[in-house]
């Protein structure tokens, strides 16, 4: 039996009074709400946004702030790359595949440009430097980084170019994007009501949304909305038990988000009918520094490499956590932790060092000579600078020599903190699953039909990724498709 809370839809003849109305609902104050919101009411409508929290913000204003932009934006050409929609569309159908939607993809490459536009005509700036090294979050103000796009097999299928766009502000910029869209809608007209929870989809005899049931400090509301309710929601990696349903490879690993992405706005809709899509899928980030792995290597539980460790670091993880036994470990030796820059190190200090791999191994719990072999093999490689097995780029192959040290990804960047790795698995994630959308955000049934007066954008959607993700990608896609969710609500789609 479900402990979830009952979703059932309402029927419009049973209300006899609406609380509050407007043209376009927008469930959810994230960058998807946000950028929906803006969009809506600056095409005239009147705009009313529910948030569950105190604030507006989500997981949004407490990302890192990529926007993953490309096709020549003025801080890629200022950076010294040329960049187009075709090169950057080769690159994501990769390392967001295999199953992206390749609509929806297709038209954000084409849109980049022009949404990147949009970014700085809300406010936002962007340093014209770049960030060349590989890290989740720079510790600097550049606005554009690598994410992966220099890396095989993605070096083969485009011209790496990199697209990783930075807001003027050190470390987590999600805040200040956040601060902008806010801004942006509340400008154009929009209106918010904070603690409110949507509770239900209200429906009429046609079948039509128009509007939603909600809760507000245990006081029953409903809220009319004469074009359309937009929900942007967000995604379900707080609910343990649709994590059980779709998605339990997230199960027992941390959760990023803030707290409140239960799935509660896929439910509502799926309750009166709404397709879903890749509701397995998802993002994890394993706590391991990218600045060490490249350096050195990442090996599973039984010592042995799996993927090239220049890539993504989201797609390490994945590769990590999804397929290959743990715990997993960054092995390197003096010379590689005494070539990272103090900023790219987080704090982190190895705390299980050896001076042979036979020591190692045994303090590690592998089988004799696993590790040996590993590394045996990559070192006899790395004089030559070559990775046949795995083609790591050759400007981070060397051989790895004695002293060595081990990196536990559970002890996260937590310097000293040994009782971290009893405490978590190193691994936290998010949903990329949600309802099934039309590239204006119209959410379709299980006939494939739309249901009139519902939209979707954001991680309560399912948008542009298949089976994989990049940094950027959930804030870009959210933010593109909920500014088309938003024209099309307000009827000028």
């Amino acid at each position: 039996m479900s402990s979830l809370p009952s979703v059932e839809p309402v029927k419009a003849s049973s209300v006899a009074r609406f609380d509050h109305e407007c043209d376009v609902l927008v469930v959810g104050f994230g960058c998807a709400g946000a950028s929906a919101a803006f969009e809506a009411a600056a095409a005239g409508a009147d705009v009313l946004v529910l948030e569950r929290a105190s604030g507006p913000g989500g997981s949004s204003a407490l990302s890192g702030g990529e926007l993953y932009l490309g096709g020549g934006t003025s801080v890629q050409k200022a950076c010294g790359f040329e960049d187009d929609a075709e090169n950057m569309f080769a690159y994501l159908a990769a390392a967001l595949g295999p199953h992206t939607d390749e609509e929806k993809l297709r038209l954000y490459c084409d849109g980049s440009v022009e949404h990147f536009e949009w970014f700085l005509a809300r406010g936002l700036t962007f340093n014209e430097s770049l960030f060349d090294a590989p890290s989740w979050m720079p510790p600097t103000t550049d606005g554009l980084m690598w994410l992966g796009e220099n890396a095989w097999p993605y070096n083969t299928v485009a011209r790496p170019v990199p697209r990783g766009h930075r807001p003027a502000t050190e470390s987590f910029g999600g805040w200040l994007i956040m601060e902008k869209l806010v801004e942006a809608a509340k400008g154009a007209g929009a209106a918010c009501h904070t603690d409110t929870v949507a509770t239900a989809l209200v429906v009429d005899d046609e079948g039509r949304v128009v509007g939603v049931t909600a809760r507000r400090y245990g006081e029953t509301l409903t809220y009319r909305a004469r074009r359309g309710v937009v929900l942007t929601t967000g995604g379900f990696v707080d609910s343990e038990e649709m994590l059980r349903q779709h998605a339990p490879v997230l199960l027992g690993h941390g959760k990023v988000s803030a707290g409140l992405d239960d799935g509660g706005g896929i439910r509502m809709a799926a309750a009166i009918g709404a397709a879903t899509r890749h509701m397995a899928e998802v993002e994890i980030a394993l706590t391991a520094l990218p600045a060490m792995v490249t350096r050195g290597m990442l090996v599973n539980g039984l010592g042995q490499r799996f993927v090239n460790e220049d890539v993504y670091p989201g797609l390490f993880s994945v590769a990590a956590v999804r397929h290959q036994p743990g715990p997993y470990w960054v092995i390197i030796d003096e010379e590689g932790y005494e070539d990272i820059p103090e900023r790219d190190l987080w704090g982190v200090r190895p705390e299980i060092v050896a001076e042979t791999l036979a020591e190692l191994e045994e303090t590690l719990g592998m089988p004799a000579g696993a590790l040996e072999t590993t590394i045996g093999v990559y070192n006899r490689h790395a004089e030559r600078g070559e990775d046949p097995y795995f083609h790591k780029d050759a400007k981070w192959l060397r051989p790895l020599r004695a002293p060595f040290a081990a990196i536990d990804p559970r002890l996260g960047f937590v310097p000293g903190d040994r009782d971290a790795a009893a405490r978590g698995t190193g691994a936290a994630g998010f949903t990329l699953g949600g309802l099934h959308t039309t590239v204006d955000g119209a959410v379709l049934d299980q006939s494939g039909r739309p249901i009139p007066g519902l939209y979707a954008a954001g991680r309560a959607g399912s948008g542009i990724h298949g089976e994989g993700y990049i940094s950027g990608t959930s804030l870009g896609d959210g933010t593109f498709f909920g500014r088309r969710a938003g024209r099309a609500a307000a009827g000028k789609g």
